[in-house]
């Protein structure tokens, strides 16, 4: 009964088109009913990536098998987001022997790279740097990372799930409106770059339009020599000579020896307990994980079904856990091979009680109150997500990003990868906030092989002994909150995951000191909201969450329909 209720009261509450960022109208039923599967099942951003994914299940292949072909056709099919030349986050369970691993192969700084590298003369952070320059980019992770998954845990060889990708790279796609509309609002991303413009340009010198072929020669050649050569041809071979000619062509400090050194990295989950439920999550370097475990921690006291789902009630009590957490991470968070994160007493079930205690139901209390807690010894909005499940029980969450929306903007000549502009993930001075607002300290200063903090949050839960949810949302410093409300509707609130997805969404990371709210919410929720003491800001779309669920007689899934051309599909 609780499940209907809220879904009428979603169904009256949100707009025909809720937070679609494109304004596309969708059912009632698209939005808040799953996509079901009873073998197996897979939801990404994009839907010829999302059609890869099942046809390698439905011949064969495990969920890691799927969750590798889709990483490299992403790189083709999702420019802005997916890559070759960036890094991320995956989160696989293996049910052959029931571990579940967190992979890092987050972008690493360049041994040239020095904590003063993006400041002036004066000392003042010269933002152009971090983000639109040569000396923006990280070493990127994605080829190791993807190739280490699909040798460790996954059943076919590499050159089979490249195929797909290069296919697609060498035939050319077809120009969606919305990768027309994201063409057109960055051109003056790719202008100072031929290299660019020759792959999303037309002859006229104008961004790709709708229903143009978009073909890249130069990325299935690219594609071509790792599924024949493997790794080494991005680290050590023909794309490590052009993307350090590059390099060098511009400025930039990524070196051969920096390539041949990059490493993934298999390290232990975050985990925690919420209402039953065993929350699996990713470690630093990303904050993600510490932090969806901390606010669960602080907010499990709370009676949030009784307050009723997006009550002013209940999202003021969630806002103040937000700013307690988002202050931690701006001291506390970094790479732990560099820095010493307290990691134990942030997700301990002990700091989250002292910070409930503190949360004052009736007040928003002030960001300048607020300072990080006394302990014991973004990403940007084109980041992408994809989550995948078989029905063996192998499930994966992946999160991966070249950073802003096309990264630098800058392709490698000759290899057509799009690189990243990641080393605005790090502090480019301690309390200056990055690009998505976020304040940074002396854990995520830049440091040689480095990995800069990062938001992007896979997620698992596990329910007697399975895993029952893979999510995970791009967003940039948006990832931990929108993957935790999805954590928050299922648990607690009792609704199905596309009920969970469509619902609207809120968002206070402590500064700047502003509650960020979706339409859909009552004029008199954001009247007692302002009357709390918060600042209600209305914002647009937030995250893009690709969830699966397993249920009775198979799978569940939805992707967010924030975002247009994503795809969850089951067979």
């Amino acid at each position: 009964m609780r499940t209907r209720l809220i879904l009428l009261a979603l169904i009256v509450l949100l707009p025909a088109a809720p937070v679609v960022a494109d304004e596309a109208i969708f059912s009632e039923r698209d939005i808040f009913h799953p996509v079901f599967g009873q073998n197996g099942m897979v939801s990404t951003q994009e839907e010829l990536a999302t059609r890869i994914g099942v046809e390698i299940l439905e011949a064969g292949g495990n969920a890691v098998d799927a969750g590798v072909a889709i990483g490299f056709a992403l790189a083709v099919t999702l420019p802005r987001a997916g890559n070759l030349g960036g890094g991320g986050f995956m989160l696989i369970h293996s049910a052959e022997n029931n571990e579940t691993v967190a992979l890092d192969f987050r972008e690493t700084a360049p041994a040239a790279a020095h904590r003063d590298m993006y400041l002036d003369e004066d000392g003042n952070v010269v933002q152009r740097r971090s983000r639109f320059t040569h000396l923006a980019v990280g070493v990127p992770g994605s080829v190791a990372g993807l190739a280490l998954a699909a040798e460790r845990y996954g059943t076919r060889p590499l050159a089979e799930l490249i195929a797909p990708a290069i296919k697609l790279a060498e035939e050319g796609i077809t120009v969606t409106p919305d990768l027309a509309n994201s063409l057109a609002s960055l051109r003056a991303r790719f202008e100072p770059w031929p290299a660019s413009r020759a792959i999303f340009f037309d002859e006229a010198g104008e961004p790709l339009g709708v229903g143009a072929r978009l073909v890249q020669s130069d990325l299935a050649h690219s594609l071509r020599l790792i599924a024949e050569q493997g790794t080494s041809a991005f680290y050590d071979g023909e794309i490590a000579e052009r993307i350090v000619a590059d390099m060098e062509a511009h400025g930039g400090l990524i070196t051969r020896e920096d390539l041949r050194g990059y490493q993934p990295v298999m390290r232990e989950p975050v985990t925690g307990t919420y209402r039953g439920h065993e929350i699996i999550s990713m470690p630093p370097p990303s904050s993600g994980g510490a932090h969806i475990v901390q606010i669960l921690n602080t907010l499990e006291g709370f009676p949030l079904a009784d307050l009723g789902h997006n009550s002013a009630a209940a999202i003021h009590l969630l806002a103040e856990a937000m700013k307690l957490a988002y202050a931690d991470r701006s001291e506390y968070l970094g790479d732990t091979d560099f820095v010493d994160v307290p990691l134990a007493e942030l997700t301990a079930k002990s700091y989250g009680e002292a910070l409930r205690a503190s949360i004052d139901p009736d007040r928003a209390r002030p960001a300048e109150e607020i300072r990080p807690g006394r302990l014991l010894p973004f990403e940007s909005n084109d980041t992408t997500h994809y989550s995948v499940m078989d029905s063996a029980g192998n499930v994966v969450a992946t999160t991966y990003t070249i950073n802003f929306s096309y990264g630098s903007g800058i392709v490698a000549a000759g290899t057509g990868i799009l690189l990243n502009n990641e080393m605005d993930d790090f502090s480019a001075k301690p309390g200056v906030p990055n690009a998505f607002g976020l304040i940074g300290g002396d854990a995520n200063a830049v440091e040689p092989g480095k990995r800069p903090l990062s938001s992007m949050t896979p997620t698992l839960v596990r329910r007697d002994g399975e895993i029952v949810l893979a999510t995970g949302s791009p967003g940039g410093s948006l990832i931990i909150t929108s993957v935790l409300q999805i954590l928050l509707n299922v648990i607690d609130y009792d609704m199905n995951i596309a009920a969970a997805t469509a619902a609207p969404r809120i968002h206070h990371q402590w500064l700047p000191d502003e509650l960020r709210i979706e339409r859909g919410l009552s004029v008199d929720t954001l009247r007692l909201l302002e009357a709390l003491g918060h600042d209600v800001q209305e914002r647009d779309a937030m995250g893009g969450t690709q969830s699966i669920m397993r249920g009775p007689g198979g799978f569940y899934g939805a992707s967010d329909p924030r975002r247009p051309g994503a795809l969850t599909l089951g067979y």
